[in-house]
């Protein structure tokens, strides 16, 4: 089997502008960034599509594969003679040379040219971190010249930002040796940036910068908030972002066009593609195939309660990806074993699967298609306790082949997709706006997560009527946890009972308009582990890049 970079570079690509035709879209409307990609610069069209959105199980140590499904699931349809179209997240450097490496698709089911995707792509992420950066020299030079706002260097809340896991940028001094005023500096990658959300969360470019200039940069001596408007800085952190807000056009390895914009993570912050992209793809197709982060506890409860919110769309069906091998560790089979069948373990796993299921289908009002990436070692006996759990858990299954067979191997998947998206459904939320915070954090836990209630600590608590009192009350919730459990603690696999998610802090979001609930040991900067992917990636002489996958 040849690897994916391989299969990448074996296909034929077509003139991004042959893409854009297809869409609907002339020479005029789109900026080039060579023959493979290329800004999306036309207004947006009226929304049309119907809107598929694709999440997962939560994710085991042996990968479910949601990006491979989106893509294959988007060549499938086009197969069976549908106008398609993908709305996907920009892969973060972070992963790309940390632990999970690329986030392009894999096999035949990709998005290309998927060394430039995984790379520097056009630049957006760059510039992320460019104006945010910005903001943070600004406020520092302000306490340097005389501090007009009376900013408390202890008090400042936003963060500079790299995007590489860097963890010993966590927790820094600066501004020594007379260089600015000494003080506490933490750094967190761009992909958790507000700056990224913000970019996600914008429906226009004046709401772009609306949203830059309602950043809480920190506190004054009287305890008032500091905002980007008081530094007078939203202009230019706009400037900066004037060509990353536009949506980015490539392909898949079919030909079927792809929009890939933003690229926020989900276990601590909304982790969606731009809205701006999610539009353009809509009114440019009939049908939008998007993905969101992680399990359905995270990127599609944030979708469906932050990102359905503040864009006004909806989703017509949701796509649960899984695997035999993922459920099978969610029921305590060792990683090393997962080629054997172990139909214990699968049933002791399935519960996972079917909490997903139900929250889509009872709680968000949507229907529901299980989609199973198939590996080899997937037996028969294993394939028909899958499909009969899922038949009777009210959801229809089909093993997926797209890794191997591209489009081909996801026809079936988009037949079933288009048949269920066909069915009529008005989307329902997990908690109210109108809430007190405490509320709607509770309403996730209990509805979403499964569990018996929250615990807030001490400064939490502090937070929250803080934020109430500052008028941050009705805005959505972010919960920041780990996306390796419907919990807040990593090692509680399958479907846990009785839990109770401790919140440990409350961080207000002024300008991506959210607030988020810290719930366990989250990072905002990740590491490096022992030896991470950046240890295989390599060039040549030739400019042929190897190792990245």
């Amino acid at each position: 089997m040849l690897s994916d970079i391989e299969i990448a570079k074996s296909c034929k690509m077509k003139d991004i502008g042959e893409v854009a035709a297809s869409l609907g879209l002339k020479e005029e409307d789109i900026e080039r960034y060579g023959r493979y990609k290329a800004k999306i610069c036309a207004p947006a069209r009226p929304r049309r599509a119907k809107l598929i959105l694709v999440t997962a199980i939560n994710p085991t140590a042996s990968g479910e594969g949601k990006t491979t499904v989106s893509i294959g699931l988007a060549d499938g349809m086009r197969r069976i003679g549908k106008n398609v179209c993908l709305a996907l997240r920009e892969p973060s450097l972070g992963p790309v040379f940390g632990v999970k490496g690329g986030a392009a698709g894999g096999g035949y089911a990709q998005i290309v040219p998927m060394e430039d995707i995984n790379l520097h792509f056009t630049g957006d992420l760059h510039a992320i971190t460019a104006a945010n950066n910005l903001l943070c020299a600004v406020a520092d030079n302000h306490l340097f010249r005389g501090n007009e706002l009376e900013l408390d260097p202890e008090k400042i809340y936003f963060r500079r930002c790299l995007d590489m896991n860097d963890r010993a940028l966590r927790n820094i001094s600066i501004g020594r040796a007379g260089e600015g005023i000494e003080r506490e500096e933490h750094f967190e990658i761009t992909a958790a940036s507000e700056i990224m959300a913000i970019l996600c969360l914008a429906t226009s470019l004046s709401d772009l910068k609306r949203r830059l200039g309602n950043i809480i940069v920190g506190e004054n001596k009287r305890g008032e908030y500091v905002f980007a408007r008081d530094l007078k800085v939203e202009g230019s952190m706009a400037a900066l972002l004037k060509d990353a807000v536009k949506p980015n056009l490539v392909q898949t390895l079919e030909g079927t066009p792809a929009i890939v914009h933003g690229g926020p993570f989900a276990n601590i912050a909304h982790g969606c593609n731009s809205i701006l992209a999610t539009y353009a793809a809509m009114g440019l197709s009939d049908y939008v195939v998007t993905e969101a982060g992680f399990g359905a506890d995270l990127g599609a409860e944030k979708f469906l309660d932050t990102k359905c919110r503040v864009a006004g769309i909806q989703p017509d069906c949701v796509v649960v990806v899984a695997t035999v091998k993922a459920l099978k560790l969610h029921g305590g089979a060792d990683k090393a074993d997962l080629a054997r069948e172990n139909l214990d373990a699968l049933e002791k796993g399935l519960p996972n699967l079917f909490k997903h299921i139900e929250n889509m289908k009872n709680v968000y009002n949507k229907p529901v298609v299980v989609a199973m990436n198939r590996f080899a070692s997937d037996t028969p006996a294993e394939i028909d306790a899958v499909m009969r759990a899922v038949e009777a858990a009210g959801s229809a299954a089909v093993f997926t082949d797209v890794f191997l067979k591209g489009g081909e191997g996801g026809r079936e998947l988009a037949e079933t997709v288009v048949k269920a998206a066909e069915q009529k459904s008005e989307l329902k939320y997990s908690y109210d706006l109108s809430d007190p915070i405490k509320k709607k954090i509770e309403d996730i836990v209990v509805r979403v997560y499964g569990g018996a209630g929250v615990e807030f600590s001490e400064t939490a608590s502090e937070k929250i009527a803080e934020a109430e009192a500052r008028g941050y009350g009705k805005l959505p919730v972010i919960v920041a946890k780990t996306q390796y459990s419907l919990s807040d603690d990593p090692k509680l696999l399958a479907r846990p009972e009785k839990f109770i998610v401790r919140v440990r802090d409350i961080i207000v979001k002024g300008g991506a308009e959210f607030v988020v609930a810290v719930a366990g040991n989250i990072m905002l900067m990740p590491g490096l582990s022992k030896h991470p992917a950046a240890e295989k990636i390599d060039i040549d002489g030739n400019g042929e890049i190897t190792g990245l996958s």
